[in-house]
């Protein structure tokens, strides 16, 4: 019996042992700086740029012959020959017309034969008054037309030009002799140039017209609508950052960036805007260093003094 009892005491003993030797080891714990490599967030940075930057507006330019010659008949009578056709470019001084007259075709056969001496054609000769292209043509040979009626419109080339309509708030940026580019739909760029101003504003849209003329190596067809790219601030040399750089808030009135302070903890800086263009912001202030890292992406979401990651410099 004593052996026993001896025996269960000495195993329990031993359990009791084993349970306060694993009680006095809690479990590991992970490294600490494995914990930090986790808790960072990746992010790509950049620097500040010194480049030229502009603000500007777009606005259409619509193309238009300001000045059309209508080719009138000088008689009554009937149209012996045509020498135009829709399209067609003619120079000034060039024939375009026959018209013998009324009088003559009633009466000019008889005479010749009483009178074989005497010249009467009766045909009246109309020409182009100034260069361009024939855009209406209204009769054709054998038709009787009165005098002073139309017979056909030629735009005037000289008066080309890119009609620009622009809001009258605009109206300082548009000045006579400024410059102007002008991108027609196929992407082909034109250079303009202000040559007048619309003595007055549309009363509906309060837009003041602007003739823009320019100088192309082919013709250019009438209503054709353009892309007029007005500058309204530039600058030589500007700090700026690409836009993804820059956050806001919701109401868009606060703005800042992510800079690095070492290579893993980022700092919230406020910062002012200046011209933005398509993919990037002039930073009016603070002035950063050409050093100083800014996180362009990952940035989205981190709160002041975050722990980074850079995986893209």
């Amino acid at each position: 019996m004593k052996k026993r009892v001896t025996h269960y005491t000495i195993t329990t003993a031993f359990l009791m042992a084993l349970m306060l030797l694993f009680s006095c080891h809690p479990p590991a714990e992970p490294d600490d700086e494995e914990a930090d490599v986790t808790s960072q967030t990746p992010v790509a940075v950049t620097t500040i740029s010194q480049d030229p930057m502009a603000d500007y507006v777009d606005m259409n330019a619509t193309s238009v012959f300001q000045q059309k010659n209508y080719v009138k008949a000088n008689a009554n009578g009937y149209i012996q020959l045509v020498n135009a056709k829709p399209g067609q470019f003619v120079n000034k001084g060039a024939l375009l017309f026959n018209i013998k007259t009324k009088e003559a075709q009633s009466i000019g056969n008889s005479i010749n034969v009483l009178d074989t001496t005497f010249k009467f054609s009766g045909v009246n000769r109309i020409k182009a008054a100034e260069h361009g292209f024939i855009t209406e043509l209204n009769h054709q040979v054998g038709d009787y037309v009165q005098d002073g009626e139309q017979l056909a419109v030629i735009n005037d080339e000289s008066s080309f030009a890119f009609l620009l309509q622009v809001p009258y708030e605009l109206r300082n940026l548009v000045k006579v002799g400024s410059e102007i580019p002008l991108t027609l739909p196929d992407g082909e760029k034109l250079n303009g140039r202000v040559s007048s101003l619309m003595p007055s504003v549309d009363t509906l849209s309060q837009t003041q017209g602007a003739v823009i003329k320019v100088t192309s190596s082919h013709p250019i067809p009438e209503n054709l609508v353009a892309k007029a790219r007005i500058t309204k601030v530039a600058k030589a040399t500007a700090a700026s950052l690409p836009k993804s750089a820059v956050l806001a808030n919701e109401t868009q009135t606060d703005f800042w960036v992510m800079k690095l302070i070492n290579d893993t903890l980022a700092v919230k800086v406020p910062v002012t805007k200046g011209i933005e263009t398509s993919d990037r912001i002039e930073i009016l202030s603070p002035r950063f260093a050409p050093t100083d890292r800014i996180i362009v992406t990952g940035n989205y979401g981190l709160a002041d003094t975050a722990k980074i990651k850079i995986t893209k410099p």
